[in-house]
């Protein structure tokens, strides 16, 4: 029988989830993208499709690196151990999660509706996953510094 380490949670295994597929995903998405580049793919490389190109690129480069974020997050949990996990390192985990959904699907969804250069609809739920990225980060460092 295989022993669960002491700092395992469902926390710690929602961040580890949630970093390694999303891992799979962006990193996936990336290589569409390059796939595109090299076909020439029109939707992806015509002038008219720059706003687009930029956007979804961000929608990789943000999903890849917020995903890297949640294993942090993951880790940091661990380190800090079950009994520090208070209500606010809950709710900087759940503003790290909404911030690693939000932000890069606002990148990719602005960047299938955009238009004549202009970025759709979806383009607000980046400043609102920023918002929550940068709360999540605050919560966890504030958690670092109680710790000691």
């Amino acid at each position: 029988m295989i022993e669960k380490h002491h700092t395992e949670s469902p926390l710690v295994r929602r961040h580890l989830l949630w970093g390694w597929c999303g891992l799979l995903i962006f990193l996936t998405l990336g290589v569409v993208l390059e796939a595109f580049h090299a076909f020439k793919e029109p939707l992806y490389l015509h002038v008219e499709s720059e706003t687009r190109r930029f956007l979804w690129r961000l929608s990789h480069a943000h999903g890849a690196l917020l995903s890297l974020l949640q294993i942090g997050a993951a880790w940091t949990l661990s380190w800090l151990g079950a009994a520090r996990v208070t209500r606010s390192v809950r709710l900087g985990s759940s503003s790290l999660l909404v911030a690693s959904a939000s932000l890069p699907a606002g990148f990719f969804g602005a960047g299938v509706t955009a238009t004549a250069g202009d970025p759709g609809l979806f383009i607000l739920l980046v400043p609102v996953g920023a918002v929550f990225l940068g709360a999540g980060v605050a919560l966890f460092a504030a958690a670092i510094v109680r710790r000691r």
